[in-house]
């Protein structure tokens, strides 16, 4: 067998219920792969103890004789170990969100994704890194540091579940949990070069939350090195609660139907947005890579159309503004009732904050009527394609010691977060995305490309995301150099 962190999570799982491996070869495998390759990255953060994590393992082995005794199924995530975004709420885990307020703070209950992670059988070993407050798509803050890209530890991970990327790419994690406001699942996953996928909104469900009817911009999500681990995860994360109000209905599993050939044609449609025909600002490069991959996909019976989006870009973005700012507001101002806390909180969330305070009800209603034009416009798109296609990023991965992008190819960005504009379209519109692996700059950085689906596609976006995946075995092979 080779290195059991080299194995995709569902073959992993398979070793465990074989008998091939135990809970606690496997745990140790993954605490000598962090241990060796964590210091460079820092991509996992408040590790918990190695003893005791063997312990649990081994307790999952006693578990595991006494379920065979009795043929009791298991999920693929028994015995695994998982680390949790920093965002997420753990029992007894430090949670910081990145922040020096909140660097000490230890939750006493498990958030519901975790809850369901943990039912599952996975081990908890501690975090993955991620900006303050999950702000920004460049893995840094002033807690833990920055977390450096799998391929080029000089380089930015992403964000903002960077950690969770890194870690998985580095095969310090089988599988990864993340979330996605603001391509927080695909930018890293691109940058990385792993699926990340952005579910339908509402198909994960978040508890606790600060307000559960207005802020619907962010959902958590899957990541995975494959296509069937990702779907895998979905499994256990998605599903209705009632304490998500808005949350879908559950269904049948989504890998079990990944292979199934009910109403799935291989010939679909995509339309390829490109740049949105010159609007957006995209390093050399990075469109003729995500055009390799559109090949790619021709080849396994896709028709690729040139679209254009038929919506002005601009108009999205301001209503964008308008509705992050306010809902930003909301969620930072907890932290500001002291006001000496404010000296502790990153510029860029507090511009964020200081905007939303300007806005007025107006404007926030003028700019859902906005989102909720676009949404309508964008059902009109998907009468002439079956898939939305875009780049992941507008940039290879940057310098880890800048904060963020100044300009790309020459065009000035006005906001910390504009050269991350690509990934708006999928969100502003709740449709689920996937971020896959594409190719690689002439320097050996990765990239992304957004495959974008229908209202509640998400098991469509899984199977075309199958046969991208199926066709592309020479980009997905390409593995972090041993140094990195």
């Amino acid at each position: 067998m080779s290195d059991l962190t080299d194995l995709p999570a569902h073959e992993l799982a398979g070793a465990i219920g074989e008998g091939d491996a135990s809970c606690r070869e496997v745990m140790q495998a993954f605490l000598d792969r962090i241990e060796k390759m964590n210091p460079r990255h820092n991509a996992i953060v408040s590790l918990r103890d190695g003893d005791a994590l063997l312990r649990e393992a081994e307790r999952c082995d006693l578990e595991l004789v006494r379920d065979d005794a009795r043929g009791a199924p298991r999920s693929f995530l028994f015995g695994l170990p998982q680390a949790i975004k920093d965002v997420v709420p753990t029992a007894g885990i430090r949670t910081t969100f990145g922040s020096p307020i909140m660097k000490d703070f230890v939750p006493t209950a498990d958030a519901l994704m975790v809850q369901r992670m943990k039912a599952a059988g996975c081990i908890v070993i501690g975090k993955t890194n991620t900006p303050e407050f999950g702000l920004g798509s460049h893995t840094f803050n002033e807690v833990f540091g920055a977390t450096r890209n799998a391929f080029d530890a000089g380089k930015s991970a992403g964000g903002s579940s960077g950690g969770a990327a890194v870690a998985l790419a580095t095969r310090m994690l089988p599988v990864a949990d993340g979330s996605d406001s603001m391509g927080s699942l695909r930018n890293p996953a691109a940058w990385n070069n792993v699926f990340g996928f952005r579910p339908s909104q509402g198909r994960v469900p978040a508890w606790p939350t600060q307000e559960a009817w207005v802020t619907h911009f962010g959902t958590e999500g899957p990541m995975a090195r494959t296509v069937r681990d990702l779907a895998l995860l979905l499994d256990v994360q998605a599903g209705y609660d009632a304490r998500a109000p808005l949350s879908l209905a559950s269904e049948p599993s989504f890998a079990a139907r990944l292979d199934a050939a009910d109403g799935y044609d291989r010939r679909t449609r995509i339309g390829w947005l490109g740049d949105l025909d010159g609007y957006l600002a995209i390093e050399p490069g990075i469109l003729e890579v995500c055009s390799q991959g559109l090949e790619r996909l021709a080849d396994s019976g896709s028709a690729i159309d040139t679209l254009k989006l038929g919506f002005s870009p601009a108009r999205i973005w301001d209503a964008w503004l308008v509705l992050r700012h306010w809902l930003l507001l909301g969620r930072i101002a907890p932290y500001l009732v002291k006001p000496e806390q404010r000296a502790l909180v990153k510029p860029e969330a507090l511009w964020e904050h200081d905007q939303g305070a300007l806005r007025s009800a107006a404007q926030v209603m003028a700019a859902s009527v906005e989102r909720s034009a676009f949404y309508q416009h964008v059902l009109t798109l998907f009468e002439q394609v079956d898939f939305l296609a875009l780049p992941t990023a507008q940039v290879w991965p940057f310098d880890v010691t800048e904060r963020w992008p100044t300009q790309i190819a020459g065009r000035a960005m006005d906001t910390y977060h504009r050269w991350m504009e690509v990934v708006v379209i999928a969100t502003f519109a709740g449709l689920p995305a996937i971020s896959v692996p594409v190719g690689f700059s002439a320097s050996g950085l990765p990239m992304g490309l957004q495959l974008i689906g229908r209202p509640r596609g998400d098991l469509a976006v899984l199977r075309l995301a199958r046969d991208y995946e199926k066709a592309s075995t020479s980009v997905l092979a390409t593995r972090p150099s041993k140094g990195s």
